[in-house]
């Protein structure tokens, strides 16, 4: 609830929050760790606008078009905040004739969806987007998308092991959709509903398709045996052994392409990690291959696939499409990650197509994730200070070193080591050691005015246990002071990762 101020209300907008202290840290380490792996794989970065034209986002969405953030006009046109960051760096390709570039886009994008805040799903939220965009060899650049996902989930705090990716093909899709007798001018909607497999039981979907969407309830059961196919690869040898698929042009060019990619996820060592699941059918309409998205525990509601549809109808009926379901048991945090091949999206823009690939990774979502996982056993440094600089000493003769612990800084800080100290000229000893300890920084330097004059200071590591030999600090040569930190900075890997236990 947000507080009085004057005659308004001081709170955020609903579906959006304030980030601040260790939750920023979090994020921040997620976002370093993303962006390592796109830097690895030699992606540069771009910006775009957070708005652009309405008649450029226009048609790219399907169903979910809805959710987009229109603006008043303003000076003559006509703009909606960005979905995504996929159908602007479409149209950066194209304005700028682009033919072939690896690159990354961290920014944030904003959706009208229902909003649960504790589970990730906002409504101004960041993405972290890898997308390869040119013409190159069948299913090399979408392998590589896979191996950066495999990477970036192996690499994230409290992640490795614990990711499914799950992977389709549009054109198997299609030609199921075909070989079941879904009309042409109902694939893409029929697509929308059975995406919604992950989170609703099949008596929900099916009951969309067949009143909502008035497809055929026998073409619905047909979907279903195949929508029900999940394994790995040996779901592509299975399904290339169906004759009725075979003589389907669609769907056998969308094989051949899913096995080429196993092989290629082979030498990659993606396999392991990986699903081929005939239930996923991501919504967007700009999709015209490969398609995957990456879940994990908590991606499904928690509730019971019968209250899922009982409430699904509920909400149907009475959903407030503002309020937050962050309690809500048939609400899950959803996919952490999601993309595939949009190869005509740019041919949209400037009428010459340029082949594109690309991952799109929920930090908000991931962030929810990782801080349950992470719990209070591993705790973020609220900052990145390495050093803090106190003052020993007490009585009225006291001068509290104030100038001392200055030039101790300014040392630190032209070595490039991040050091803080107390701005106070006599501050009680107690209370430096309280500042560090709730900044959770782990090293100490500590002046006396007795040991500065023979030219020493003391480093002390905070957090040893009683009994250890260097519990009480250890003294060393003020000039040799950065390169004794440095040495004892190289066997702690808690300064780089700001985790603390």
């Amino acid at each position: 609830m947000g507080k009085k101020g004057g005659d308004y209300q001081l709170k955020t907008p609903k579906g959006t929050r304030d980030w601040s202290g260790p939750d920023v840290v979090l994020r921040e380490r997620i976002f370093e760790t993303i962006t390592k792996v796109f830097k690895r794989h030699g992606a540069v970065t771009i910006d775009t606008p957070v708005f652009e034209l309405k008649e450029t986002l226009t048609g790219k969405y399907g169903e979910d078009s809805k959710l987009i953030y229109d603006l008043a006009d303003q000076g003559g046109e006509i703009c909606s905040l960005r979905y995504d960051l996929t159908v602007p760096f479409a149209r950066f390709c194209a304005q700028n004739a682009t033919q072939n570039i690896k690159r990354y886009h961290i920014a944030k994008v904003y959706r009208r969806d229902q909003p649960a805040m504790t589970k990730g799903r906002m409504r101004e939220f960041y993405q972290c987007d890898f997308d390869i965009a040119g013409q190159y060899d069948s299913m090399l650049p979408d392998a590589e998308i896979l191996r950066v996902i495999k990477e970036v989930f192996e690499d994230l705090p409290g992640w490795k092991g614990k990711y499914t990716i799950k992977i389709n093909h549009r054109k198997i899709l299609d030609g199921i959709f075909q070989i079941c007798g879904v009309p042409a001018d109902k694939i893409r909607t029929i697509s929308s509903a059975v995406d919604k497999l992950d989170k609703s039981p099949w008596e929900e979907v099916r009951r969309e398709m067949v009143e909502d969407k008035g497809l055929n309830p026998e073409i619905a059961d047909k979907i279903w045996s195949y929508a029900q196919l999940k394994g790995g690869k040996e779901i592509v040898t299975k399904l290339q052994e169906m004759p009725e698929v075979q003589a389907n042009e669609s769907a056998k060019q969308g094989l051949e392409d899913m096995a080429l990619l196993c092989s290629y996820l082979e030498i990659f060592d993606v396999l392991p990690a990986l699903s081929i699941d005939m239930s996923l059918a991501r919504g967007l309409d700009y999709y015209t291959g490969l398609i995957y998205e990456v879940v994990t525990e908590g991606s499904a509601p928690s509730a019971s696939s019968k209250d899922v549809a009982k409430k699904e109808k509920k909400q149907k009926k009475s959903a407030d499409p503002d309020e937050d379901r962050s309690n809500d048991p048939t609400i899950g945090v959803g996919s952490v990650a999601a993309g595939g091949r949009y190869d005509e999206l740019v041919g949209m823009f400037s009428g010459k197509s340029i082949p594109c690939v690309g991952i799109s990774f929920g930090v908000d979502r991931i962030f929810s994730i990782t801080k349950a996982r992470l719990g209070a056993n591993q705790a973020m440094r609220p900052t990145e200070v390495d050093v803090f600089i106190m003052a020993f000493g007490g009585g009225k003769g006291f001068t509290g070193l104030l100038p001392e612990r200055m030039q101790v800084a300014k040392i630190l800080w032209d070595a490039g080591i991040k050091a803080e100290y107390m701005w106070k000229a006599k501050p009680k000893l107690q209370n430096q050691f309280k500042a560090a300890d709730n900044s959770k920084v782990p090293w100490c330097v500590i002046l006396g005015e007795d040991e500065l004059k023979d030219g020493k200071v003391k480093i002390k590591e905070m957090g040893l246990s009683e009994g250890h030999p260097e519990k009480d600090g250890v003294m060393v040569e003020k000039t040799k002071l950065v390169d004794e930190l440095r040495t004892r900075f190289e066997g702690k890997t808690s300064l780089p990762d700001r985790t603390v236990a």
